[in-house]
């Protein structure tokens, strides 16, 4: 060792520098390439090839070139040394890519942590007093929500001996612009969502008090096992804001809710869009009826737990995504090609020239609006989330725009798969990881590798890149109350055949059950075909049925309906003094009912009337008369405005009022 130390000695010093830098440089980025490709869990055969042939060489420019300086063969260390320089500046170029991959993907997993903020909301000019009452969610309904309130109570030092707790944020709310109470508690992003929703006076709501806090996030338990490379199940939901990223809390609006299967051994997909508006038992919520967008403002596991109730498929993985975000990605990818749908109304068709129109990234009117013609052609980022995002222009309205977001994820992953993008790399991995968070491991992600290398080889070879099977929920208008005697509201109710048609289609990708086969076909040379999405024209099944309106009838239409529906009736009198005595109904006639019309009544088996009892004068009697023909004036000019609102007809309405309501 001694002797070989001496030799070392003696060799020239330029070379001995050349070979010591170039050689810590390249064993630097050796350690990081290796470090980085680890976390690659794909092509395991390939890293380990390629880790020990670069591992080899190492060994060989180290020992080769002790002895070339020795032996002052200083051309051979001149072009060992430029082989290793250029081996150096790759893995630095690779190790790059794969760092920014691997922190990207990382970027995709719920925080551990998010901020929540907790505000003292009261309706616009109203002021907080020390004789204010507050209403505040109970411990059991939402705990987050409860605990953070009282911190803010706490805060502010208000009166807790004020407070009245609800079980419930419908009955909160419409307490609140009942003026029953004079302020609410609620979060940042729960007074989006109903104020959204199906509360729009809250948008006139002021915040008096906030308080934000870091608290656990409840989603990072929702842990996704299933391996993709069986099929699976992935449940889509939209974030809608105007900014960019994931909002910091477990809640969200839920107007985008797609539930995907995926088989990857025939890479066959069905795509079922669940409407917003769609009338279902909320799981978190004791099962109470409601749209099935508000189960998002109990956080994922309520929306997950209730799509599995309704559908009866287990969901294996979550992906939320900030629609905002879409922007960002199609611009990443230079535009996605997108067939247009032709608006119905009038309005567009008139006004707009038949473009498609609607608001901005940010929400923006007047000349911000995104206008596009319709047909095939290539969308921008702006005019593709306005295409996500537009429903006004179209007869199908919430349908119509599932349909359009459908058209546009399609049209996303074929121009990702595109070999044109591995340049954009960068952008596209930034588009998608600010704006998505899903419960998938960073290694579960990594297998979709496979999935997509299959995808493009079935490509090349003339192949479909991607069998898409569309399905379409049957439904029909719904008129009902959210809790008794509270708000009425537009909903819709689907069709039980329909659903379970869609349900088959995805157990029969998921390889539950067997896909039934059609057995006769008919043929006719003077009929247009158009394949029908899965669940299609099925309107069969059982719907849901909802209580009349009997206040102001006879017992008679009352019984008829209840032995119809078998119901248990049950009559009670009501005198001048009882608190269900209705001064504005006849003497005889029903004056008020235990159950609100517009309740889901299919598990109900009883109902009591009130009969206001007693006798008025003639003048009482003709005053009854004309109020009661007022309320049932009123109650027909509802009717008609639902009708209205169900039908979608805006032939007449002014041009771009209907941007004045957010989505």
């Amino acid at each position: 060792m001694k002797v070989l130390f001496n030799k070392i000695k003696k060799v020239n010093k330029i070379f001995l520098f050349i070979f010591l830098i170039i050689f810590i440089l390249y064993t630097s980025s050796y350690v990081l390439f290796v470090k980085n490709l680890i976390g690659v869990s794909i092509e395991t055969t390939i890293r380990v090839i390629i880790s020990f042939i670069l591992l080899v060489w190492l060994f060989i420019y180290f020992i080769w070139n002790l002895v070339n300086l020795i032996l002052k063969k200083h051309i051979t260390i001149a072009i060992t040394s430029s082989i290793s320089l250029i081996l150096t500046v790759g893995l630095s170029i690779v190790t790059y890519y794969l760092g920014m991959v691997n922190s990207n993907l990382d970027n995709l997993q719920e925080k551990e942590y998010l901020t929540y903020t907790s505000n003292l909301v009261v309706l616009e000019n109203n002021k907080i007093t020390k004789d204010s009452v507050l209403g505040i969610i109970s411990k059991s309904e939402d705990s987050d929500e409860y605990e953070l309130s009282k911190e803010l109570i706490k805060e502010e030092k208000l009166d807790e001996n004020k407070l009245k707790i609800y079980d419930g944020y419908y009955e909160m709310i419409s307490a609140l612009l009942k003026k029953e109470v004079d302020g609410i508690f609620l979060t940042t992003n729960h007074l989006k969502i109903f104020s959204d929703e199906e509360f729009e006076d809250l948008k006139n709501a002021q915040i008096v008090y906030s308080y934000s806090k870091k608290l656990k996030n409840q989603d990072t338990e929702i842990v996704g096992n299933k391996s993709v490379t069986e099929p699976f199940t992935v449940l889509l939901m939209g974030v809608d804001s105007v900014t960019d990223g994931i909002d910091a809390s477990t809640s969200f609006n839920g107007d985008t809710l797609m539930l995907i299967t995926f088989n990857p051994k025939t890479l066959n997909a069905t795509m079922f869009s669940i409407p917003r508006d769609t009338y279902v038992p909320i799981a978190c919520n004791h099962d109470k009826y409601a749209k099935i967008n508000s189960s998002a403002a109990y956080g994922t596991s309520c929306v997950i737990n209730t799509i599995e109730n309704l559908t009866d498929i287990d969901i294996d993985y979550y992906v939320k995504i900030n629609f905002k975000g879409v922007v960002d990605l199609v611009e990443a990818l230079g535009g996605i090609t997108v067939d247009v749908e032709k608006p119905d109304y009038n309005v567009y068709l008139n006004t707009y020239n038949g473009k498609v129109c609607e608001q901005n990234s940010l929400r923006q009117f007047g000349d911000n609006l995104v206008c596009m013609e319709s047909g095939v052609q290539t969308l921008n980022g702006e005019q593709a989330l306005a295409y996500a995002r537009c429903r006004h222009a179209y007869l199908m309205s919430d349908i119509a725009r599932n349909k359009h977001q459908q058209q546009i994820i399609e049209a996303l992953a074929k121009k990702a798969a595109s070999p044109d993008n591995i340049g954009k790399l960068k952008e596209i991995l930034e588009a998608v990881t600010n704006n998505i968070d899903t419960n998938m491991s960073k290694k579960q992600i990594y297998n979709f590798y496979d999935i997509l290398k299959n995808m493009v080889s079935k490509t090349i070879n003339g192949g479909e890149f991607l069998t898409l099977e569309k399905t379409y929920l049957e439904y029909y208008n719904l008129n009902v109350r959210m809790s008794n005697n509270g708000l009425l509201l537009s909903a819709i109710g689907y069709y039980p055949d329909s659903l379970e048609a869609i349900v088959n289609l995805m157990k029969a990708n998921l390889e539950l059950e067997d896909k039934e086969a059609i057995k006769t076909f008919s043929f006719d040379a003077n009929e247009n075909y158009t394949r029908k999405a899965t669940g299609q024209g099925i309107t069969t099944g059982d719907k849901l049925i909802t209580m009349p309106r009997f206040i102001g009838k006879s017992v008679s239409e009352a019984e008829a309906w209840a032995d119809e529906n078998n119901i248990r009736l049950d009559v009670e009198f009501a005198d001048s003094d009882s608190e269900y005595y209705n001064p504005d109904v006849l003497p005889g006639m029903i004056a008020g009912q235990s159950i609100s019309d517009g309740m889901i009544i299919n598990d109900t088996n009883e109902l009591t009337v009130y009969i206001n009892s007693g006798e008025n004068t003639s003048e009482e009697n003709d005053n009854n008369t004309d109020n009661q023909d007022v309320q049932n004036n009123e109650d027909n000019e509802e009717q008609d405005n639902n009708d209205s609102d169900n039908d979608g007809n805006l032939d007449d309405i002014e041009p771009g009022i209907y941007f004045n309501e957010e989505e």
